[in-house]
């Protein structure tokens, strides 16, 4: 895993995954992996991070042995896919807490603007090696 960043999502997020399906579009050398929040390896990585493991209001990048949520995780994420998304860090001069306040708009209202799935998502085989069990 240390080689590999891991992205945690709400895996029931009609948004969230459509975020995910364009970073892994994205990502063609195939960089990051990926857990839902409600995973097995999702909740053990929100427990050894010490994040919480109900409230998914976040996805969560972790990194070099750091967890790093909303907005400065978005921009991580970015910053990890090619070079024509790197442009997205000038959004690094905003103030974190300035980014974040968009971010939980979003977060909170995910649901009612992008639908909500029953179940998570479930990879297809040739990215089912890039998912955490």
């Amino acid at each position: 895993m240390e080689e590999h960043p891991v992205i945690l999502f709400d895996g029931v997020c009609q948004f969230c995954n459509g975020m995910i399906n364009f970073v892994i579009k994205q990502d063609k050398k195939g960089h990051f992996r990926f857990a839902t929040l409600q995973s097995e390896a999702g909740q053990r990585l929100l427990q050894e991070y010490g994040l919480d493991q109900v409230g998914f209001n976040s996805f969560v990048l972790i990194q070099n042995g750091k967890a790093y949520q909303r907005s400065t995780a978005s921009l991580k994420v970015m910053n990890g896919l090619p070079w024509y998304w790197k442009e997205v860090q000038v959004l690094r001069i905003v103030p974190a807490f300035l980014r974040d306040q968009i971010y939980d708009w979003v977060a909170r209202n995910r649901y009612k603007w992008f639908g909500k799935k029953e179940v998570c998502m479930v990879p297809t085989p040739d990215l089912r090696s890039r998912f955490l069990n």
